[in-house]
This record gives structure tokens, C-alpha cells and sequence, in this order.
């Protein structure tokens, strides 16, 4: 198969799997009054930005595309990063407590699973590639999965033990990989 192919279907299965997720998050953070859901909500719309970005970069492999591309990716997820950090903060300073999410929990779950392996394939067909954008883009959908790891383990600790608090912590969590994966993005 060729490789070019190959990456291009990861991101269409990574773009088709977020646009579902938008809704389902949107729906469980609604119904759970969730940062965490509502921010692992946002992350999906910054992967969706990324996928479409990291496709319209396969369509044309020009070193200034690439910048270009990396960029959008990295201001996308500042945007992302000043939202979670305002509410995730109002959350605690409210002392607001989410509603339990057998919808996120069941999501979260099923987003690890996904995220790890497309993670795995784009960072191996990247690499054979030579085409750092859809590496960089493997390791995104690799934190993707760490995320949605962090917001179940967030959602099942308010869930089981009552910590409410577990689930604005958890936006901090992404924030931090957010400004992270930022100034990979922004650097490079």
C-alpha cells in the first residue's frame, strides 16, 4: 500500500472518530456539567483542525506547507490551553461539582483504545515517510489517548469515590500537555 495512502486514511479515521466524539462529549459534558468532558470536547475540535491540516499538508509535502502546518496545530492548542485553564480555575473556585458520566466514562475508554493505535500506525508510516507533520500528528493522537486516560481516571475517581474535584484537575492536565504539544508545535 502506498505510504502517502496509508497516512491519509489514519487522519480520515482520526478526523471521522473526533467529529462523532464532538458530539458525544458535548452531549456527556452537558449532562455531567463536566470541564474535563467539556475539554476533552475542545481537544477533539483541535484534532479535528489537525487532521484536516495534517491532510492538507499530505496533499503537498513543500517545507512551507509543513510550517504552516505546524503552526495552526500549535496556536490551536494555546486556544485550547487558555480555556481549560479559566474554567478549570472557576470550577474550583465555585467549588462547583460535577454530575456522574457513565456516557464519558464509556467514551474515555473507547478514545484510549483508538487514539494508541492510530498513534502507533502514524508514527510508524511518518517515520517511513520522513514527513514530520504526520509524525508530530502521531504523537498529538498519542496524547490524545493519555488525555482521554486522564479525563476516565478524573471521571472515575468523581464516580466511585466522590472526588469531584478530580474533574477540574483533569483540564489541568490538558492544559499541560496543550501548552506543551504548543511550543513543540511553534518551535519546530
Amino acid at each position: 500500500m502506498d505510504l502517502r495512502r496509508a497516512g491519509r486514511r489514519l487522519e480520515m479515521l482520526t478526523l471521522s472518530w473526533n467529529v462523532i466524539g464532538v458530539v458525544v462529549l458535548v452531549i456527556a459534558a452537558w449532562n455531567a456539567k463536566s470541564v474535563a468532558l467539556a475539554g476533552f470536547g475542545l481537544d477533539s475540535v483541535v484534532e479535528i483542525g489537525a487532521s484536516t491540516v495534517v491532510l492538507w499538508e499530505l496533499a503537498d509535502v513543500a517545507q512551507r506547507r509543513q510550517h504552516t502546518a505546524l503552526r495552526l496545530i500549535g496556536v490551536a492548542f494555546i486556544g485550547l490551553a487558555i480555556y481549560l485553564s479559566v474554567q478549570s480555575s472557576v470550577v474550583l473556585a465555585l467549588d462547583f461539582h460535577p454530575h456522574h458520566s457513565p456516557l464519558g466514562i464509556a467514551w474515555t475508554a473507547l478514545t484510549a483504545l483508538c487514539m494508541f493505535l492510530l498513534a502507533h500506525n502514524k508514527s510508524r508510516v511518518g517515520t517511513a515517510l520522513a514527513n514530520p507533520v504526520l509524525i508530530a500528528e502521531g504523537h498529538v493522537t498519542f496524547i490524545d489517548g493519555v488525555l482521554a486516560t486522564s479525563v476516565l481516571i478524573g471521571l472515575l475517581l468523581n464516580t466511585l469515590v466522590g472526588w469531584w474535584w478530580a474533574d477540574p484537575l483533569t483540564g489541568y492536565v490538558i492544559v499541560y500537555y496543550a501548552v506543551r504539544e504548543a511550543h513543540e508545535a511553534l518551535t519546530k
